[in-house]
């Protein structure tokens, strides 16, 4: 059994990480989040490799905890919306992947809907912490299939990129073809990109069946979206694909 953490001890390792965080504050860092995140996006200026150092160091800490406790610190960081403190968060939460339960997913969504407001803490939360707990319960696929059709880009963004974990290690390629058929349309450029990019991860083990997805459906996909899916295809077959395309366009008056 893990030991017991009050109130006060889980703000506590909360402070902790903030006074971490503050003392790796890169300024020249700091400078380019108006670039990368012209929406805006409220950070200390912390480069992430210094992010997870803290984040692993946290974990040590406090591994004897019990998970439910370990959440909670993870949940106080959180409701910082700071971005560094969610992506030491999202580790703290990952780390204890082998604990994880089917249960866990309904923090783990809440935390998204409550949490994620750009592309870079979607991306973290579904590529690991998200993405591991679908790879170890895809009936879960049922559930994040029905973010594809919310009004929240960032979960219709997550739907396609939580996949990305599974396709990396060879698993779940019929539910890649299932979300990128339901955000085929999508008129975000965010969730173009995201589900552009997992077929794209798709394409390193299945290039066949993603060309083969993409010559059936290029008419009807966005072109960020496409080129994103294609960008790691053989050249003749990204010429192939991009040739069909642009003569329908000039066909079309486009």
């Amino acid at each position: 059994m893990g030991i017991k953490y009050s109130r006060e001890n889980i703000a506590e390792k909360a402070k902790l990480v903030h006074r971490e965080l503050k003392q790796n504050i890169d300024k020249k860092y700091k400078s380019t989040e108006a670039r990368l995140f012209p929406e805006g996006r409220n950070c200390y200026g912390v480069r992430i490799p210094a992010v997870r150092k803290i984040a692993k160091k946290v974990f040590r800490e406090i591994k004897l905890s019990s998970k439910n406790d370990i959440f909670a610190v993870c949940e106080e960081l959180l409701s910082s919306k700071l971005h560094e403190p969610l992506v030491v968060s999202f580790q703290l939460a990952y780390e204890l992947r082998k604990k994880y339960t089917k249960d866990d997913f309904k923090i783990f969504e809440s935390w998204l809907k409550k949490y994620v407001k750009n592309w870079s803490s979607c991306d973290d939360f579904c590529c690991n912490t998200l993405g591991e707990i679908l790879f170890q319960y895809p009936e879960l696929f049922r559930k994040t299939f029905l973010w594809t059709k919310s009004s929240n880009r960032w979960l219709r963004r997550a739907s396609a990129v939580s996949l990305i974990y599974s396709v990396r290690r060879k698993k779940n390629l019929k539910q890649i073809f299932k979300t990128a058929n339901a955000l085929l349309k999508d008129n975000d450029d965010m969730v173009q990109k995201g589900y552009g990019w997992m077929l794209k991860e798709a394409s390193n083990h299945y290039q066949k069946e993603v060309f083969c997805y993409v010559m059936k459906q290029k008419e009807e996909m966005p072109r960020t979206a496409l080129r994103y899916a294609i960008e790691k295809l053989p050249s003749k077959l990204r010429q192939k694909v991009l040739k069909r395309v642009n003569h329908t366009a000039a066909k079309s008056g486009i």
